[in-house]
C-alpha cells in the first residue's frame, strides 16, 4: 500500500464488524514434515495484500530471499483483489484447508485470527536477542500478540497521529505556530481564534461519521486523562469513566460552545478542507503528507498536544500473520521470511520506500527515512512520534462492536445531542453486551 491511506486505518475494522463467515473450521491441513530439515526444498505461500508499486517491490524482495536460500520458493501474490477481502479469503481457506503460510492482515483482525486456531505461535523465537523485538513500538508488539498468550506474527505497518497545522491560516490570524509543548487548552484557544464562521473557516476538523475514524481520534484524550478502553480481561468496557467524561466534555465544548470544529460526516472532507486552507488544524497521520504536497499547502507537524506532559498518541499497526500447516519446514521458513522482511535493511526498501513509517526505531535516522523527510516535510516528526505510542487499540473480537457503539456516542455529543456521561454509559452497556458474546 503506497503511502497508507486513512481508509486503510479504519476499513479493516469495518470488515471485521461485518464479516459473518466463521474463522474456525477443521483441525488443519494434512501432516507435513515432522522433523526440521533446513536444506529440504520447500515452498511457502505469502498473501501480500499489496497492489501496484508495493506489490512489485515485495515480489522483488521475495526473489532476493530466494537467492539467499536456493531451496526455498516464495509463492507471492496479493491474495485477494483488495486488502479488505483478505479476511474473508482466509476464512474460506481455513474451511477448505487452502490457506497461506504468511498473510498481511489488518491489526483489527488479529484477535479473530488467533481465535481460529490456525496461527503459529512464535513467542519464543521473537524473544531471541537477535530479533530485536523491542525495536517495534509497544502497540505493534501488542497487536501481534492480541490476547497476550501467543505471538501470531510480525508487525507489517505502523503509524500514529500528530497535530498538523495550516501555516497560511495561522499567519492570517496572527498566531504563533504550535509547539511540542502545547497543551489541549493551548489547542482549544488557537482553534477559537482561527475560526471565522462568516467565511466558513474552522480551527479544527473532527469526524462524526461514527466510524473508527471517530473513535480512534478519541483514544489519545482518554489515555492522556488516565482512562482505559477495556479491562485487563478484555471482557468489559471501561471508557465510561471520569477520564472518558472529561475527554468527551472537552471535545463537546469545542464543538458546541466554541463552534470551532468542522464536524465531518464523511471521514474525508476535513483533510481536503485542511489542504485548501479552510481548516486550521487536524489530528491525523503521515498519509496526509502526499495530498499536502500535491495541494501546495503550507503546513507544519508536531506531536499531539498533551495533558500534564503526557503526549500519548494512537496507532493502528497491521501484521504479517503466520499460519500453521503442521509442517516443520514450512513453519521454519515462514518465520525466517517474515523476520527477514521486517528487518531494518529490508523495511527501508519496502515500507520506508513507499512512504510508510519505519517499522523499527533503529531506522528513524536512516538515509531512506531522511529521503522521505526531504520529499515530505513532517515525515520525521511522525517517525519520532512513535515514542508516544504507549497503548494499543484492542484487537479482541468484540472491539469492532465497541468501536461502533462509542463512535455513535461521540458523534451525537459533538452535535449537541445528550451529555458525555450518559452517552458513554449507554455505549459501554452496548459494548459489554457484544463483548460478552
Amino acid at each position: 500500500m503506497n503511502r497508507r491511506s486513512r481508509r486503510a486505518v479504519i476499513s479493516g475494522l469495518a470488515v471485521a464488524a461485518s464479516l459473518t463467515v466463521a474463522l474456525s473450521g477443521c483441525s488443519g491441513s494434512s501432516q507435513g514434515a515432522t522433523t526440521l530439515d533446513k536444506s529440504a526444498k520447500v515452498t511457502i505461500q505469502v498473501w501480500s495484500g499489496q497492489d501496484d508499486q508495493a506489490e512489485t517491490l515485495i515480489e522483488g524482495l521475495a526473489k532476493d530471499f530466494e537467492k539467499l536460500h536456493p531451496n526455498v520458493t516464495v509463492d507471492m501474490s496479493p491474495g485477494a483483489s483488495s486488502t479488505d477481502q483478505l479476511l474473508q479469503k482466509l476464512s474460506a481457506g481455513f474451511a477448505g484447508n487452502q490457506y497461506p503460510d504468511v498473510s498481511y492482515a489488518f491489526g483489527s483482525w488479529a484477535g479473530q485470527l488467533e481465535a481460529s486456531g490456525r496461527t503459529l505461535d512464535i513467542t519464543k523465537q521473537v524473544e531471541q536477542p537477535g530479533v530485536k523485538w523491542d525495536e517495534f513500538t509497544a502497540a505493534a508488539r501488542e497487536t501481534a500478540r492480541p490476547t497476550g498468550k501467543k505471538t501470531i506474527g510480525f508487525p507489517a505497518v505502523v503509524d500514529n497521529i500528530g497535530l498538523l497545522y495550516n501555516k497560511t491560516l495561522f499567519d492570517k490570524a496572527g498566531l504563533a505556530y504550535p509547539t511540542n509543548d502545547w497543551t489541549w487548552e493551548d489547542f482549544r484557544a488557537a482553534a477559537k481564534k482561527l475560526t471565522d464562521s462568516a467565511n466558513h473557516i474552522y480551527g479544527y476538523g473532527y469526524s462524526v461519521s461514527g466510524s473508527e475514524e471517530t473513535t480512534w481520534q478519541f483514544w489519545p484524550h482518554l489515555w492522556q486523562n488516565g482512562g482505559t478502553i477495556l479491562n485487563d480481561a478484555q471482557t468489559k468496557a471501561t471508557f465510561a469513566s471520569d477520564a472518558g467524561d472529561k475527554s468527551l466534555t472537552f471535545l463537546r465544548d469545542m464543538a458546541v460552545d466554541d463552534k470551532s470544529v468542522y464536524l465531518d460526516q464523511t471521514d474525508t472532507k476535513f483533510g481536503q478542507l485542511f489542504v485548501s486552507n479552510r481548516i486550521g488544524m487536524i489530528t491525523s497521520g503521515p498519509w496526509e503528507l502526499s495530498d499536502l504536497k500535491t495541494g501546495g499547502t503550507k503546513y507544519g507537524v508536531v506531536q499531539l498536544p498533551g495533558t500534564n506532559g503526557d503526549h500519548q498518541t494512537v496507532s493502528g499497526p497491521d501484521v504479517w500473520a503466520l499460519f500453521d500447516h503442521h509442517d516443520k519446514n514450512r513453519a521454519y521458513w515462514s518465520y525466517q521470511f517474515a523476520e527477514w522482511l521486517t528487518s531494518a535493511a529490508q523495511d527501508e526498501k519496502f515500507n520506508v520506500a513507499l512512504g510508510n513509517l519505519p517499522l523499527r526505531s533503529s531506522e528513524a535516522n536512516s538515509a531512506a527515512a531522511q529521503k522521505q523527510e526531504a520529499e515530505y516535510p513532517g515525515y520525521k516528526v511522525f517517525a519520532e512520534n512513535a515514542k508516544n505510542v504507549k497503548n494499543a487499540r484492542p484487537t479482541s473480537k468484540g472491539y469492532a462492536a465497541l468501536s461502533v457503539a462509542i463512535g455513535k456516542a461521540i458523534s451525537q455529543v459533538l452535535q449537541g445531542q445528550g451529555t458525555p456521561s450518559d452517552a458513554l454509559k449507554k455505549a459501554a452497556t452496548t459494548a459489554d453486551a457484544q463483548l460478552g458474546k
